[in-house]
């Protein structure tokens, strides 16, 4: 049921059933979760004016009635996790008073996955992966965001109405079991050896540093060519170099700095589900000599990156996580040991992880709306044995990476920043605190 704005109730009818499995990604999160090890995503927009919070609300009401997928609360069955739809209250939105990423409390959220902050011009929504990943996310963002500025500036978008973008697809569908092919083998689609955990002082419990980097489009991109690479590639080979060179200190080591990229495969399997729908590839790098050049990072881990985002690979492993899940023999286990088995294998990879660095991919705003917004912002929670992760958003021919970080030591961050700017790119840099 929606609320307009005269106040009349408007039904909207329901295409997709009341209650839906949990996708093979989104099983994990539930047994992991914890308020040090939240699982929650946030993804930001800031305009160019200051946020009413009574708008932001009455936007969030809205929209939400229209996306079912960000309408459901989680239950546990007998044997697995299940999504049901949530008709409780929307929850509250509220001025941001904590850390990105916090733990979200369901029970004190209505049972809902995400929450709405705002703070002077930035909208934050933060999410429990669970529900979805960063293109989801996003959809919902973008459509919170129209909502917003057609409430803020009636005379502007007089002509626009509450529903959703013209042609945006809401599929719930499993595109895990959807895509799912037989495996041709039983072979491990992931590598569980360890790799280096960065450690040092760490922050005030609860606390989170951010640090934002941005840089023009045009520039990195001539950067990213110079090395004969694509753009993630390049950013994702800078961060490794300066794993390298400022936590290992340019010297071998025992175990290869393991940097974990989500890859979206809606684009390889031509899906648009709003339920999650990615792949972890691993790029890795093991200095065995004495010294390496910024150059054979770059070039180490891009080819890293390309042998493992291919359509052969990812079959691979999609086909081997849903083989598990599906496995006949494994359904009729109780609950609360199968979460026993998946923390056990989960920990495995985890130890396997140096940091994480996504890319939530180019953000597309429609005309006028897009000339009230000024940046995109993706922020991700830490998990376990990685203390620093970036997330990477572009807008309107800008580059942004943010890192979060629970360590007090910042200088990874400052030595990525330092060699991106002398490749030749033009860097700023904000943070909340940044010595």
């Amino acid at each position: 049921m929606k609320v307009s704005r005269e106040g009349k109730k408007v039904h909207i009818r329901r295409s997709q059933p009341a209650w839906t499995k949990l996708d093979n990604t989104a099983i994990l999160f539930p047994v992991i979760a914890s308020k040090d090890m939240s699982n929650v995503y946030r993804i930001s927009v800031t305009l160019k004016e200051e946020i009413d919070g009574d708008l932001l609300q009455q936007a969030q009401d809205i929209v939400l009635p229209q996306v079912l997928a960000f309408r459901m609360r989680l239950k546990m069955g007998l044997f697995w996790y299940y999504f049901e739809e949530n008709d409780k209250k929307p929850p509250k939105v509220m001025p941001e008073n904590s850390f990105p990423g916090a733990y979200i409390n369901k029970s004190r959220n209505n049972n809902y996955m995400f929450r709405v902050t705002y703070y002077k011009k930035r909208i934050n929504l933060e999410v429990f992966h669970a529900l979805t990943d960063g293109f989801g996310g996003l959809v919902f963002l973008r459509e919170l965001a129209y909502q917003y500025l057609r409430l803020a500036h009636p005379d502007v978008f007089a002509g626009e109405k509450d529903r959703l973008s013209p042609g945006l697809v809401l599929d719930m569908e499993d595109a895990y079991v959807k895509s799912f092919r037989k495996p041709k083998s039983r072979a491990e689609a992931y590598k569980s050896k360890k790799a280096l955990i960065i450690k040092g002082e760490k922050l005030p419990k609860g606390e989170l540093g951010v640090i934002h980097g941005y840089f023009p489009l045009g520039e990195l991109k001539a950067a990213a060519k110079k090395h004969n690479v694509t753009l993630n590639q390049y950013l994702v080979g800078a961060f490794v170099y300066a794993v390298y060179k400022e936590y290992a200190k340019g010297m071998p080591l025992d175990r290869p700095i393991g940097c974990c990229v989500p890859v979206d495969l809606r684009g390889f399997y031509n899906s648009h589900t709003m339920k999650n729908f990615f792949a972890m590839v691993m790029a890795q790098f093991k200095p065995e000599k004495e010294e390496y050049s910024f150059e054979e990072v770059i070039a180490i881990v891009a080819e890293s990156l390309k042998d493992q985002v291919t359509k052969e690979n990812l079959d691979t492993i999609l086909s081997y996580n849903v083989s598990n899940e599906q496995n006949i023999f494994l359904r009729p286990i109780p609950i609360f040991i199968k979460n026993i088995a998946i923390r056990s294998v989960y920990y495995a990879t985890a130890d396997a992880t140096t940091a994480t660095v996504t890319n939530v991919g180019n953000v597309q705003m429609r005309d006028p709306y897009k000339d009230y917004i000024s940046h995109f912002y993706a922020m991700l929670a830490m998990s376990r044995g990685q203390s620093l992760k970036g997330a990477i958003v572009s807008f309107n021919d800008t580059v942004i990476i943010t890192f979060t970080t629970t360590l007090v030591d910042v200088s990874i961050q400052k030595c990525f920043f330092r060699m991106i700017r002398q490749d030749g790119v033009t860097v700023a840099v904000e943070s909340n605190r940044f010595d």
